[in-house]
């Protein structure tokens, strides 16, 4: 099979005249980019929590509240950017959202009480939550065209992003400002928005199913040349075929009652793994610096491990679905998520705490990228919308249900709501075994 990402396929023209397809390695690099700045701001805010949490004089149960602000702004979004994707195309939702993002990052330093935090942290939490939905329909349109499941490696920039933005809190927690350091990300953000988010606009293209490209002299479905997907189907156009979905570029269309129950399977099984990403983002520090007595530098990079060792497990994400399939690939990383955290929760040491993140990041890797993968080949922009709420809304929601059990019990014994989670995720991933097709390799 060709290798699409690598190639620049050419149709022909009306008069004899070829016509460029866009390469998918452009749209693959650029989007890539993308994934990685919405991690990387991301850890830039969770590193600064502490401090912002004693700049406003919140205790864990308030900041909690305050937390929920991104919660809710996340949630309420997502729905709505899968109609946006379907309206606009996913591209441009991108771009748009990182735009925002990186101008609402600035502004939590700014506030000196819980109420203001939460209103500022409901702005970021919408530009957070409609990027996320928007990449990741990019990214399903994308895995469809190059018929290989590579959607691991798009969470594994977000997860090296993540891993930058921590260890460079983590470096300059000692000398720079909250408000210093979020007004430096804001910038950042804007810059690469502005150099990358034209490539993202110019190469829509590339993530088509080279089935579904026309130009002139050529007609709709034309087989663009030997050994194309064209000529065998992309998965999810299989997949919506099976769904009554249609294909993730194609237009709205209501899911069946059957389809609709396995997005909403994946959905939670993304909830249960982001939970846990979400908890030790913006609890993991505290837990480590409050409990475990852990300096400044320690605890910020309890956070950066866990981003590193879930990068580490998504660059070989691809290679274990297509040796491992999906089912072990989601019953495996639950059971070791699961195992790593609890060490993470309850070891008496800085050091032992710092191995179970570091474990815990590793089984959770892959677990979100297939579940919200599968969804979006079944079901397109909305399956990718609402396993995105059900799974991001994990992430966010996560943090202030522990804020309140870490005030009512302990924080480490609120962390253990991870394992819990996690090991449900184990089991789900089980009970979706042959709901769909495997990724195509």
């Amino acid at each position: 099979m060709p290798q699409l990402n690598k190639l620049r396929t050419t149709l022909p023209g009306e008069f004899g005249g070829d016509i460029a397809v866009p390469s998918p390695a452009r749209l693959r690099t650029a989007l890539t980019v993308f994934f990685a700045l919405d991690g990387f701001v991301f850890a830039g805010w969770v590193v600064r929590i502490p401090a912002v949490k004693h700049q406003t004089g919140a205790s864990a149960s308030t900041l909690g509240l305050a937390l929920l602000g991104v919660s809710a702004g996340a949630v309420i979004t997502m729905m709505l950017t899968g109609r946006l994707c379907r309206r606009f195309g996913g591209h441009a939702v991108t771009v748009v959202c990182a735009v925002l993002l990186s101008l609402s990052i600035c502004l939590p330093a700014q506030t000196r009480s819980v109420p203001a935090l939460g209103l500022v942290l409901l702005l970021f939490g919408a530009a957070y939550g409609g990027m996320n939905v928007a990449m990741n329909s990019v990214a399903v349109d994308l895995v469809a065209a190059l018929r290989r499941p590579v959607m691991p490696s798009f969470h594994a920039a977000f997860s090296f992003g993540g891993m930058a933005g921590a260890g460079l809190g983590g470096l300059v927690a000692g000398s720079l400002s909250p408000a210093t350091h979020l007004f430096g990300l804001a910038g950042t953000g804007l810059l690469v928005t502005a150099c990358a988010g034209p490539v993202l606009l110019r190469n829509r293209r590339a993530s088509e199913p080279p089935a579904t490209r026309t130009g002139p002299g050529t007609r709709p479905g034309a087989v663009a040349g030997p050994g194309s997907v064209a000529e065998t189907g992309s998965v999810a156009e299989t997949a919506g075929a099976v769904s009554g979905a249609g294909s993730p570029s194609g237009p709205a269309h209501r899911m069946s009652g059957a389809t609709r129950r396995i997005v909403i399977l994946f959905g939670v099984i993304a909830l249960c793994t982001a939970y846990g990403e979400g908890a030790l983002a913006e609890w993991g520090a505290l837990h480590l610096s409050e409990d475990l007595h852990a300096g400044a530098g320690p605890a910020a990079a309890g956070y950066s491990l866990f981003a590193l060792t879930m990068a580490i497990g998504r660059l070989g994400g691809t290679a274990l679905l297509e040796r491992h399939g999906q089912t072990r690939t989601l019953v495996a990383g639950g059971a070791t998520a699961a195992v790593g955290m609890l060490f993470g929760a309850l070891a008496p040491t800085v050091w032992l705490a710092l191995s179970g993140f570091a474990l815990a990041g590793l089984g959770l890797a892959n677990i979100f990228p297939v579940a919200v993968g599968r969804a979006g080949a079944l079901a397109g922009p909305s399956g990718v919308a609402a396993a995105s709420t059900l799974g991001y809304g994990g992430m966010l929601v996560g943090p202030p249900v522990i804020g309140f059990l870490a005030d009512r019990l302990s924080l480490p014994m609120a962390l253990t709501t991870v394992t819990l989670l996690a090991s449900i995720a184990a089991v789900l991933g089980y009970a979706a075994r042959g709901t769909t097709r495997a990724p195509a390799g």
